[in-house]
């Protein structure tokens, strides 16, 4: 830790104390200064965070990057007001998400301004002229303001002498083109700007035109912090061109690595969790058909599979239900599932029938035995499913396999017949082997929901000079 920040970090201690507000930030500055370690002298870092947090993550931040490389504080405008006052609340409603802009060096920083369009009121009150051939323009001001103060020029222009915002030089090529006009003698001239000229209004620092995910939105995934689209389009595309590298290290589902991709950019993601990787890989795979990229950190094999069934049992669970396609029960939360470990939604009546629910059972420990079979049995009547996956790390005995073959089939009305009870080995999934057997009329479509098809043309380039993976790291096709 270098030392401006150790002593930000020693005085926010004095002050908060021993808490989690303070272990977060120290957990956040350590990551904050790896982060400003890889940047690029032209890069910049957001981080997105929320009120309760902002002001003192910005003096780490002032402490890692240099109080004079701050760029913004951007206001996002994530939901409309709440009606918490309502429950008793005895605030204004919170609405709004805090993104702090810093960049490695301002001066050198790539930089991009994005424009909203004019709205139609401001149009007609600041372009309320025509020409001849119908092109629309607007009159406006061209006094410098401050005056000598500010460094404005003084001169007459068109028997006017005053402070100016332009160059003399500057003043006299835009009378040659026509874009100076005295609106009548002894008027102060004005500048006549075209319509068609405008670039729209540039984008400041509260954002409230890029709406949150709200629970029918195309975009929303299930996972709980998904942010929007367009809200990490916006940030990647500010600072960053065609080819640079993007690097969010709490990628979660992977918002800002889909938002690099689709704007032709180099993307390293990572991210704690095998639930949220898994989810990444799906995601990308939905949204650019034929992408190609690689994964670290995830089993390859079964000694993988076994070592991190032994270190995490929790991470195993989340992991092998992503064999299966299946979503991690509850979510994130660790704790007593009732024997479901995963779950899997498939509809296979064309009349559109309430989805049907298939069961998923993870095993990672040495010992499997009938019993287990017999409890997923006993679960999949309880929780009204038709279908029962038992994931083992170990192979199963022969009585786990007769009394999956006694549970019987589950005949779909739309494909066929399937077993009721199936048993999958853990190594033959990860080896292509063997699969979950369900109907496939909008199998799975249910679980995780499908990205969309990103159109357009896919480019594929090297992160760097030899391909390379990450927990989701772009690779050249």
């Amino acid at each position: 830790m270098n030392t401006e920040l150790a002593e930000v970090v020693r005085s926010l201690r004095q002050f908060l104390g021993e808490n989690d507000m303070m272990a977060y930030l120290v957990m956040m500055s350590n990551r904050l200064l790896e982060m400003h370690r890889v940047l690029k002298p032209n890069g910049s870092l957001y981080l997105h965070c929320d009120p309760t947090a902002s002001h003192y993550l910005k003096v780490v931040l002032d402490g890692v990057f240099g109080h004079e490389n701050f760029v913004n504080e951007i206001v996002w405008k994530r939901t409309s007001s709440k009606s918490d006052h309502t429950q008793g609340a005895k605030h204004r409603p919170r609405i709004h998400d805090t993104i702090l802009h810093f960049a490695k060096d301002v001066h050198a920083a790539t930089f991009h301004t994005a424009f909203l369009e004019l709205d139609e009121e401001y149009v007609r009150k600041k372009f309320p002229h025509n020409e001849p051939d119908g092109r629309r323009y607007g009159l406006w001001d061209m006094s410098g303001p401050g005056g000598a103060a500010k460094g404005n020029p003084s001169y007459e222009v068109m028997g006017i002498t005053r402070f100016w915002r332009y160059s003399k030089a500057r003043m006299e090529q835009m009378i040659l083109d026509g874009l100076v006009v005295q609106p009548s003698p002894g008027s102060v001239p004005r500048e006549k700007r075209y319509l068609d000229d405008s670039e729209g209004v540039a984008v400041g620092d509260v954002w409230t035109d890029i709406s949150p995910i709200n629970s029918q939105a195309a975009e929303r995934l299930g996972y709980p912090t998904q942010k929007p689209l367009s809200l990490l389009e916006r940030i990647v595309a500010a600072s960053s061109n065609e080819g640079d590298v993007v690097l969010d290290p709490f990628c979660g589902c992977g918002t800002a690595v889909h938002a690099a991709q689709k704007l032709n950019r180099r993307w390293v993601g990572i991210d704690i969790t095998h639930l949220a990787i898994s989810l990444i890989e799906k995601r990308l795979k939905d949204a650019f058909k034929g992408i190609e990229f690689e994964v670290h950190g995830t089993p390859k094999d079964f000694e993988g599979a076994k070592n991190l069934a032994e270190r995490d049992k929790y991470q195993f669970q989340w992991w092998a239900c992503s064999l299966v396609n299946a979503q991690p029960y509850g979510g994130k939360k660790k704790g007593a599932d009732g024997g479901v470990d995963g779950i899997m939604f498939f509809q296979d009546d064309i009349r559109g029938s309430t989805p049907k629910k298939i069961i998923v059972s993870v095993k990672g420990g040495e010992n499997v035995g009938v019993t287990m079979v017999k409890d997923l049995i006993a679960t999949i009547i309880r929780q009204k499913a038709e279908i029962g996956l038992f994931v083992t790390l170990n192979p199963p005995t022969k009585p786990m396999i007769a009394e999956a073959a006694a549970a019987g089939f589950y005949n779909s009305p739309a494909s066929g017949s399937f077993p009721k009870i199936q048993i999958l080995e853990i190594e033959k999934l990860i080896e292509g082997h063997d699969e979950a057997r369900y109907p496939h009329l909008d199998a799975g479509s249910l679980t995780f929901k499908k990205a969309a098809i990103e159109h357009g043309e896919d480019k594929q380039v090297d992160l760097f000079a030899v391909p390379v993976k990450a927990s989701a790291k772009k690779k050249k096709n």
